[in-house]
């Protein structure tokens, strides 16, 4: 088939919209919406950190944000990657995002939960008792970033979120009646005092463009799974969606849209919480003792 713009081969057919696409304009369809989200979400002057790991997403995110900000004296990046200390997965990925800063000469930074909580992941799993090894990873991982990126004065934090790990969140939040937290989610309108506020350049992009546009560019990137996601909730979310946008094509991106409708809505009825030092960490917190030191004190019993 041809492309729809020009007279070339095309390489993908974008079923939600019905376009075939060149090499050429498909790079340029990626890009163009990338640069649209950053504008319509905003970067704030100064430092922006970018939540690093290694894989198709995050490495696409550096990508385009490098390629925006490079030439601009009121703004920089740097990338953090955060080490949860998984054997044979994260030690590959790090090798490919201190790759990727090389080469564009990113300014590097690796924070590991072994440092900021005394335990690798590897370590946790095999005494994390009833929860699941996500729970722990995804309140260290926030509390890692946000720790290395206050500590560089970064005034955003660049997630590579894509449209279908949004649209599962937004649904897996929906089915969990936790609205409270679907208000909280990203990309951060207000900024909490000591929290770094996170911006999502690849919210409207679908992991297969990521993907593909991540092997057109010729990134070193690394594939495969976390080990433990096995045990995570949100694969069956991920099923969900994959059979509804195979099915009705547009279906992540209406999901996306009809939270837009509601988020001032969701924002005005849960206003962000008053957060305090955590009696332990002295970290902010909505409670008297954060979650991280709560974790950390199950860990121990």
């Amino acid at each position: 088939m041809e492309c729809s713009k020009c007279h070339k081969k095309a390489i993908t057919y974008i079923r939600y919209n019905g376009q075939y696409l060149c090499k050429e304009h498909f790079i340029e369809f990626v890009e163009r919406r990338i640069k649209k989200e950053i504008r319509k979400q905003g970067l704030p002057k100064g430092t922006i950190a970018i939540a690093l790991s290694g894989g198709k997403d995050s490495t696409t995110t550096a990508y385009m944000l490098h390629k925006i900000i490079k030439e601009q004296r009121e703004r920089k990046i740097v990338a953090i990657t955060v080490d949860e200390g998984i054997k044979g997965y994260r030690d590959k990925t790090i090798k490919s995002a201190k790759k990727f800063c090389e080469e564009h000469e990113i300014e590097h930074h690796i924070i590991s939960f072994k440092d900021v909580i005394g335990y690798t992941m590897d370590e946790i799993s095999k005494i994390r008792g009833d929860l699941a090894e996500c729970t722990y990873c995804g309140v260290f991982r926030r509390y890692a970033l946000n720790k290395a990126a206050r500590e560089l004065n970064a005034k955003a934090i660049a997630l590579g979120h894509n449209l279908d790990d949004v649209s599962q969140t937004i649904l897996m939040n929906f089915i969990r009646n936790d609205l409270r937290r679907l208000a909280r989610m990203a990309p951060h309108k207000k900024v909490q005092p000591n929290l770094i506020p996170r911006i999502l350049p690849l919210i409207e992009i679908p992991e297969k463009e990521t993907t593909l546009y991540a092997y057109l560019k010729g990134f070193d990137i690394t594939h495969g799974a976390c080990p433990y996601s096995i045990r995570a909730m949100r694969g069956s979310y991920k099923k969900i969606i994959f059979m509804l946008e195979k099915n009705h094509p547009g279906t992540r991106h209406a999901i996306l849209h009809s939270y837009y409708e509601i988020q001032d809505f969701l924002e005005n009825k849960f206003p962000p919480a008053k957060l305090q030092p955590c009696k332990i960490c002295g970290e902010p917190s909505s409670q008297p003792i954060c979650m991280v030191c709560q974790l950390k004190e199950k860990l121990k019993n």
